[in-house]
């Protein structure tokens, strides 16, 4: 499985942005559909809606990689 940290710089970030900065879609919209498919959960559920609210501390899984989202100490 592939872990990839993410730094979150601010409150929340959408969840079809965060697959975007990550590497994980090449742009916002192969992101949404990324989602669309059903193949992405938070937190180990399935998360239908692209522009779901992703906070710190949250886990969000596509395919093999799990994506840790951190907050920013401070």
């Amino acid at each position: 499985m592939q872990i990839i940290d993410f730094d979150l710089d601010r409150d929340h970030v959408e969840l079809n942005q965060l697959l975007k900065l990550v590497g994980l879609a090449d742009s916002g919209g192969q992101g949404k559909a990324i989602v669309a498919s059903g193949d992405v959960t938070v937190d180990g559920a399935v998360e239908l809606r692209k522009t779901a609210k992703i906070r710190a501390g949250q886990i969000v899984r596509v395919g093999d990689a799990e994506i840790r989202v951190l907050g920013v100490e401070g």
